[in-house]
């Protein structure tokens, strides 16, 4: 019976919004779950109660630096997290880590295996990692991740680290939501400037050749000094930042301090000019205008008219009846009726 009301006492429809809040303002990693959890779910009724719960929540949040990680598929992005992260709540910091993992294209399943890679930082009390499905959602994102940020601001985490599915053309939403912004890579893959599209090198703030350990030690930093010289000819994304290129071993943990001292002085920037709040008001205006953008995709595909005669159109497109551009219009005719 007892197990029973232990059960009980953590289910989330137990809990009033304002018990809830609370929880994770005292720095709950079960209730802060149980929060994201309800962000990020679909129900409607869900999505009021979590509307309430980021009302009651927004007063406490805005004092963390947020991180974006991205970089090239086996750059070791969880393991340079777990490294910097135990590193950081080694010194008392409290570090939040969230990890987003692919979403099948077939089943939508995912196997959020980043907290099973992060072994040795789950095992931290000062360290809280929630992976997520990106569900099918571009920029290498859950579409809630911004309001889990805030969640984790309010639960007291001072550095919150956002880990993207991986490196491509829509890899850079990440950079509308953080204040700091990373690229990982390795070296032995080829021309690595070649290998990377320019586009994202000039959002980064920093990159970081991983696995600079052993035999590849040398070659590290040989890739290191070319990505130096390559950042001198970019223009920054950050004004009047210089951004710059280090290697670091998770292995061995080298680079791992001049890491964090390179994070301090760019978060020291932005307050010191007068930074900080004007990127955190264009990441407000980006929120809403991509929030606007999939209201209006859902409010679309859920209108009555257009779910009854889409397929119809899409055959007639299909079949070659129909321009694409002609059928676009005509649907939107309907939406607007």
């Amino acid at each position: 019976m007892e197990k029973k009301i232990r059960y009980r006492k953590l289910r989330r429809d137990d809990f009033s919004i304002e018990q809830m809040a609370e929880l994770i303002r005292k720095g709950s990693r079960v209730h802060l779950a149980k929060g994201i959890t309800l962000i990020e779910s679909n129900r409607l009724e869900d999505f009021h109660k979590g509307q309430e719960l980021l009302k009651l929540l927004m007063p406490y949040t805005g004092r963390s630096i947020r991180i974006g990680i991205t970089g090239v598929p086996g750059a070791g992005k969880s393991t340079f997290i777990e490294k910097l992260g135990t590193y950081l709540c080694q010194m008392g910091k409290k570090v939040a880590v969230l990890a987003i993992d692919p979403s099948s294209t077939v089943t939508h399943g995912s196997i959020l295996g980043d907290k099973t890679r992060m072994e040795q930082l789950s095992k931290e009390p000062n360290a809280f990692i929630r992976p997520s499905p990106s569900a099918g959602t571009l920029g290498g994102v859950h579409r809630k991740t911004r309001e889990s940020i805030l969640l984790c601001e309010a639960a007291g985490y001072e550095i919150i680290f956002v880990e993207t599915v991986g490196v491509g053309q829509n890899e850079v939403h990440v950079r509308t939501m953080v204040d700091m912004f990373l690229l990982l890579t390795i070296t032995g893959a080829g021309d690595e400037l070649q290998g990377i599209k320019k586009g994202i090198v000039e959002l980064a703030d920093g990159v970081i050749v991983t696995k600079a350990d052993g035999e590849n030690r040398k070659l590290a930093i040989k890739t290191k000094n070319e990505y130096n010289q390559f950042l001198k000819f970019i223009r920054p994304n950050t004004d009047l930042w210089e951004p710059k290129a280090f290697t670091c071993s998770s292995l061995t943990g080298e680079g791992i301090e001049e890491i964090w001292a390179f994070i301090e002085q760019f978060n020291h920037h932005l307050q010191e000019n007068h930074l900080f709040h004007e990127q955190r008001k264009k990441q407000l205006k980006d929120w809403l205008l991509s929030s606007i953008t999939e209201r209006l995709r859902q409010s679309f595909f859920e209108h009555e008219e257009i779910k009854e005669k889409l397929p119809s159109i899409i055959e007639q497109v299909t079949e070659g009846e129909v321009p694409v551009s002609t059928a676009v219009e005509k649907m939107l005719s309907l939406y607007r009726k």
